[in-house]
Parts: structure tokens; sequence; C-alpha cells
């Protein structure tokens, strides 16, 4: 029988980082909101070895948005969820959601998102 499956939810992680298409939003930099879903088996036992730790998890988004630059939200949740499939071996399957809640637009828009799911090969 397969083990039962349940998903680790780490939702609204915010960064003052410097991604975008437009000089000013690289020089000024702006606020980029992520949520990731993480596919993994229940544990068997009840000890943090036994599955995904998501404080780690935190450090890798942390790590991706503040240290990498992408002019799209889309690249940047397609490294998201590469990085978090190779570095967590737990996780079955990810999805990696981007918000830009002040995207430059000519009018007012509360959030401008992109979502990305990926399941392990």
């Amino acid at each position: 029988m397969a083990a039962e499956r349940g998903k680790i939810v780490l939702s609204g992680m915010e960064f003052h980082a410097y991604h975008g298409v437009h000089d000013y939003e690289l020089a000024k930099g702006a606020r980029f909101v992520v949520d990731v879903e993480l596919e993994v088996d229940v544990p068997a036992v009840d000890t943090l070895s036994a599955t995904v730790d998501y404080s780690r998890v935190y450090r890798l988004v942390r790590r991706e948005v503040l240290e990498v630059r992408h002019k799209l939200i889309e690249s940047l949740a397609d490294s998201l969820a590469s990085a978090l499939l190779s570095e967590e071996p737990e996780v079955m399957a990810v999805l990696v959601r981007v918000h830009k809640p002040h995207a430059p637009l000519p009018g007012i828009v509360r959030d401008v998102a992109f979502e990305l799911r990926r399941e392990r090969a």
C-alpha cells in the first residue's frame, strides 16, 4: 500500500528583492511574496528527520529570491521549483506561487502572481 500524502504549506513569505524588466525595478527593488506547497509522504514516525524541515525550506526560498535576479516572476518560480525538488528529496511535488503585489501597471491591481506546479520525475 502506498504511503498517504499530505502538504506542507509556507504561505506569505515576503522579501524585498530586485527582480523585473525595468531599470527602476532593478535599482529600487520591490516586495515579492512567495507561497510554496510541498507534497510529502506522511511520516511513519514523529521525528523531524522523517519529513521536510520547513525552516530549511524557508532558507532555500530566501536564498533564491534574494541572491539570484530574474526579469520575470515566471523565471523566479521555475528556479524555486527546481531548487526545492533538487535539494529536498522528501518532496514529491511542489506548487510555487510568486506574487508581485505592486507590479508597475497603469491602473489599480491588488496583485499579480504566477503559479507553477512540478512533480518529481
